[in-house]
């Protein structure tokens, strides 16, 4: 009997580590906070280095000439909220949505799954990016996902089939990748990785 209380203080304890956060509680951060919400765990995101910035702009500008040379649809960089089920809030480094799907895009963030999502590694972010967003992309409807690595020089692009993602393309230091979604866009990696 004396040791009741004791296991109910444990049990509460235990539910309140358990509790995962949502969106709502997300969209109450200050606009600008370094956070992304990542099933349930408000995760800081720090201010990516001047190679991940210089990666992220070569890879918009090829991007963005393609798709709006070709009227596809809209390219976004971060920082944009990308809200994907209640627990899910990314802020993706490009996005591309294609334009009979542009009703996602809201005020306040991008509802839904975009088209294709490029994330660029950086050492607090990877574990996320690889796994946990991999998975959520994936499950969420996300068409084309490209890793991008700049310590190796590497693009990934895994492909939506039926049920999840396939590798199909990848290139490390020299080569180039191509992406299914976009027909026709061929990156080539040294334009990509060269510094300026």
């Amino acid at each position: 009997m004396g040791d009741e209380p004791e296991i109910r203080a444990c049990e509460t304890m235990t539910l309140v580590k358990e509790k995962r956060l949502t969106i709502e509680y997300y969209k109450i951060l200050p606009e600008g906070a370094p956070y992304q919400l990542i099933e349930g765990e408000l995760v800081m995101t720090p201010a990516p280095n001047p190679r991940h910035q210089i990666t992220s702009a070569h890879l918009f500008k090829k991007l963005a000439d393609f798709v709006n040379g070709k009227g596809m649809g809209i390219i976004l960089y971060s920082p944009v909220d990308v809200y994907l089920g209640r627990e899910n809030a990314y802020q993706p480094d490009i996005v591309f949505i294609s334009k009979h799907r542009q009703n996602i895009i809201q005020e306040d963030g991008i509802y839904g799954a975009p088209d294709l999502v490029i994330e660029i590694l950086s050492p607090s972010t990877a574990r996320y990016d690889l796994r946990e967003k991999f998975r959520i992309y994936e499950k969420h409807g996300v068409q084309e996902y490209w890793i991008v690595d700049p310590d190796i020089n590497s693009i990934e692009i895994y492909t939506k089939g039926k049920d999840h993602f396939s590798l199909t393309s990848r290139a490390e230091d020299k080569g180039e990748v191509e992406s299914i979604l976009l027909k026709g866009f061929v990156l080539i990696l040294d334009e990509v990785f060269r510094v300026l």
